[in-house]
């Protein structure tokens, strides 16, 4: 993630800059590709929220995932409207920087709400992330560190 990312600063829900290369470092991330105006967004968006939630609060260690959120919306006011109303405490990809676009021909993002699961090079695990979170829960999180290569003792 570092190398998708590298040179970037990534926004946290509350606005403050967040370095990509410390927050990402060794995790499993979430690329959500999502707007608010979306309605299957706003459908996916709160159970995204209660797997993060419970992968990284609700848990005795913190599983090594984060979710990016790289937004649709039409403005900067209508991602933050939405990142405050519905997102985890979760990242983004600011609203201006023009990366987004690419990072959307990068992973073939031709309809959202996508969620891509990618290794730290950048490397999909797996584009299927919102399906497989609606149809296993928190079990599809261990397939996705076993894709990640990152070794870790996690338990569910």
């Amino acid at each position: 993630m570092v190398d998708v990312f590298a040179g970037r600063l990534l926004v946290g829900r509350d606005g403050r800059s967040v370095d990509p290369e410390e927050a990402l470092q060794n995790k499993v991330v979430g690329l959500y590709f999502s707007a608010g105006w979306c309605a299957p967004c706003r459908d996916f968006t709160p159970v995204l929220c209660d797997f993060y939630t419970e992968l990284l609060e609700e848990s005795q260690t913190p599983a090594p995932f984060e979710v990016v959120f790289v937004s649709s919306d039409h403005s900067a006011e209508e991602m933050a409207g939405y990142m405050r109303a519905m997102h985890g405490d979760w990242l983004a990809l600011p609203f201006h920087d023009p990366y987004r676009h690419d990072l959307k021909k990068k992973y073939n993002i031709t309809a959202i709400p996508k969620l891509v699961i990618v290794k730290q090079t950048g490397e999909v695990i797996t584009d299927k992330g919102r399906k497989q979170i609606r149809d296993k829960g928190l079990s599809c999180f261990r397939n996705w560190l076993e894709g990640a290569d990152i070794f870790q003792n996690f338990s569910s």
